[in-house]
């Protein structure tokens, strides 16, 4: 909506630099308020379990092709009583997920939201809870075009009440991604880091300018808080751009990840120590020491995903209780102005869960609230002094032989085009 430029508060005997920056106020303010950056995070805490992926592989990257058959499965729990009137959205974002300012006519086939109408109440649980989910695209809403997207939750009538926020992907692939792992040329980082290098072959797609019109981001198991972003290619060839400069997309080989198996609540499985039931159930998993020893140890995990899952009922959608998780890491404290969390895609690798010290038992602990399944889980450090960056190696070790998937996506800008395309995509690990 229009706004007409109001400088009746000024003073008679305003000079025009005053003019020019009450009007500048008034123009930057608005831009300012659409650069948010969307990230997958739920905004209340009676929301918990949430799963966003493509319907043919559960825990999947939430990625679909254009025009076709895929779907993603969005589901989640709502701990508090009664059922609620929820809706949705999606919105097409830039590469860097700010809002790409289109219109919904630009990227929508059908209606810009609709209402969630498939939940169940659960059965038979301590915790009781209303089961909400829904698929995507559908006959209501449906992207028309490539991209980056968010999905937003809210309930029905206050678009302005987000509840939730997730990623997800639809491609138009126009090239061809190919990948290497290899270990670092720094003798230094042979035995801790893994350096990717990729290949794209475009015979199809007709870029001019590979410096401004593509770039590349590469992420470690699908994590957030471990991409990489290739700004531009080190070598143009012949229908192929090649990233493999000594400086870029090497990672932190990290660790593979610790996991615990809570879908029975009767007996002690992987990982847990007691079981505790009350009014609420506990679980108190065995204690952690920190996987720093010098030589690897290969372990089979989910690269950090979690499973919904319960053995005595039926459909652990809506049968699956909820329990307090306790976790014991027995290792000194690192500094002194740090804190250590549990992390994993259980909550969005989120510095949300934050763990007590105890100094006299040299030891941290802290409990999450968890549904029955199977989970992976890492512990990190985060350093006050620099809040931004979290470190799993002080506890988890790291290594080049760690079993690591990785995702590629292409991102492609025409000259004069108002969106960026996401025109190849490649998963590939170790």
């Amino acid at each position: 909506m229009n706004k007409q430029f109001d400088i009746s508060y000024l003073q008679p005997g305003a000079t025009r630099f005053a003019i020019v920056l009450a009007a500048l106020f008034y123009i930057i303010l608005p831009v300012q308020a659409q650069e948010t950056v969307f990230q997958d995070q739920v905004y209340n805490k009676a929301l918990r379990s949430v799963e966003f992926y493509n319907r043919n592989k559960e825990q999947s990257l939430p990625l679909i092709h254009l025009n076709s058959s895929d779907e993603l499965l969005l589901s989640f729990d709502d701990l508090r009583e009664g059922s609620r009137s929820y809706a949705y959205t999606i919105e097409h974002c830039d590469m860097n997920w700010k809002s790409s300012r289109l219109s919904p006519l630009d990227y929508l086939d059908g209606f810009g939201e609709d209402r969630i109408n498939d939940y169940d109440v659960s059965l038979n649980t301590l915790q009781g809870y209303t089961h909400y989910q829904l698929s995507i695209p559908n006959q209501t809403v449906r992207p028309k075009i490539d991209g980056n997207y968010v999905l937003k939750v809210y309930e029905e009538g206050y678009p302005e009440r987000v509840l939730l926020t997730r990623r997800f992907y639809v491609l138009q692939a126009a090239v061809v991604l190919r990948s290497e792992i290899m270990a670092p040329t720094r003798v230094s980082d042979r035995r801790t880091n893994q350096k990717i290098n990729i290949t794209v072959e475009h015979p199809q797609l007709n870029i001019q300018n590979p410096y401004t019109e593509v770039q590349l981001v590469v992420r470690q198991n699908g994590r957030p808080d471990a991409e990489q972003i290739a700004r531009h290619p080190n070598q143009i060839r012949s229908g192929q751009l090649v990233y493999n400069d000594l400086g870029t997309l090497e990672f932190n080989g990290s660790n593979e990840f610790r996991k615990f198996d809570i879908r029975t609540l009767r007996l002690q499985t992987e990982q847990v120590e007691q079981i505790y039931k009350d009014s609420v159930n506990t679980v108190q998993l065995l204690p952690d020491q920190p996987h720093t020893a010098s030589n690897y140890s290969s372990t089979f995990d989910e690269n950090g995903s979690f499973f919904i899952r319960n053995q005595e009922g039926r459909d652990p959608a809506t049968d699956g209780d909820y329990a307090y998780v306790t976790f014991t890491l027995e290792a000194a404290r690192p500094g002194v102005d740090g804190d250590v969390y549990v992390v994993g895609k259980f909550n969005d690798y989120r510095l949300v869960d934050k763990l007590v010290y105890d100094a006299e038992r040299s030891r941290f602990y802290g409990s999450v609230y968890l549904k029955q399944g199977l989970y992976d889980y890492q512990y990190v450090w985060v350093d006050k002094n620099n809040p931004l960056k979290a470190s799993s190696t002080l506890f988890e070790g790291s290594f080049f032989e760690t079993k690591n998937s990785y995702q590629a996506f292409l991102y492609y800008r025409r000259p004069g085009s108002r969106w960026d395309q996401l025109v190849g995509f490649h998963e590939f690990n170790n």
